[in-house]
């Protein structure tokens, strides 16, 4: 047996035709350089994919400042990037003063434009999104309300606000009637193509199971549509978001699409720059909050 074993253990040698050197393990001692140099590559690493993904975004943003300091400097009409941002600074000091009203500070602006937003936009997902799965999931309804669909949805949100002023004599309710007019189609449109996209054997298998519309709608449609829900919901916020400052200019009040209208009249120019990167960041806010919203649920 002895015999065997060593002729197993030198069979690597007798057909390499070479010694072979055995390597004792290396000491616990010995691994340290390892590790630190294991530690050091991925400390590397993840510096290098930190410049990557911010590089690109923070020279944008340098290209845009540029830009816009050698318009501002050149034309003398525009205050440029400084001057705006002392006017912003100024502008934060206080957003909540309230000195009446039609001298309120931007965080009372935001605020009701928020709250107009909210009530029009959960109107529209109220009414949009059931008429989205009618809509989708009976074929009859489908055909006898995509003509009335599709002369309305393109018409312009800021055509139905004379109509809103009309019929409920109000400024207020007739901007969260702009908004919920414009912000029911991508909910309605996306949840509907939703429910036509289940598959068919889905709902065959329902039909054999004798499944009444409920559960089909709570065990089948609703887990398989959700993905399309959230895609209307978020492109509906955008839109919701994007009509109030048209409306408010037009109807008053406190707001910030009024605010803007407001600054203009007085000439600011500082704080109308102020307002457009205000609606844009609060629009990108409420956008990311609905994707992270969408990000958190399993569709499988």
């Amino acid at each position: 047996m002895s015999a065997v074993k060593a002729t197993s253990e030198n069979l690597g040698e007798i057909l390499s035709g070479k010694d072979i050197v055995r390597v004792p393990d290396p000491a616990p001692e010995q691994c340290a350089p390892c590790v630190e140099s294991g530690s050091g590559r991925r400390f590397a690493e993840g510096t290098l994919n930190l410049f990557r993904n911010a590089i690109p975004p923070l020279l944008g943003i340098a290209l845009f400042l540029a830009l816009w300091a050698l318009v501002a400097n050149s034309g003398k009409s525009i205050p440029g990037p400084a001057e705006t941002w002392d006017a912003a600074v100024v502008l934060f000091s206080d957003p909540f003063y309230d000195n009446g009203p039609n001298d309120q500070g931007i965080g009372w602006n935001i605020l009701n434009s928020l709250y107009r937003v909210g009530i029009g936009f959960g109107a529209a997902a109220l009414v949009g999104i059931p008429l989205g799965f009618m809509i989708g999931r009976f074929d009859f309804l489908n055909r006898m309300l995509a003509p009335i669909i599709g002369i309305l949805r393109p018409v312009s949100p800021l055509a139905w606000l004379p109509i809103g002023l009309l019929v409920l004599q109000k400024a207020e309710p007739a901007s969260i009637w702009v908004i919920f007019i414009s912000s029911i189609w991508p909910m309605v449109l996306n949840t509907a193509a939703g429910v036509q996209r289940v598959p068919q054997d889905y709902l065959n298998v329902a039909r054999v199971l004798k499944l009444s519309e409920f559960r089909v709608f709570t065990r089948i449609l609703f887990p398989a549509v959700l993905p399309h829900v959230l895609t209307g919901v978020r492109l509906s916020i955008g839109v919701a978001w994007l009509v109030i400052v048209a409306a408010e200019m037009l109807t008053g009040g406190v707001g910030i699409g009024f605010w803007v209208w407001d600054e203009w009249n007085n000439l600011n120019v500082a704080h109308i720059i102020i307002a457009i990167f205000i609606v844009g960041l609060v629009g990108l806010a409420l956008e990311q909050t609905l994707m992270v919203l969408a990000k958190r649920f399993s569709y499988e």
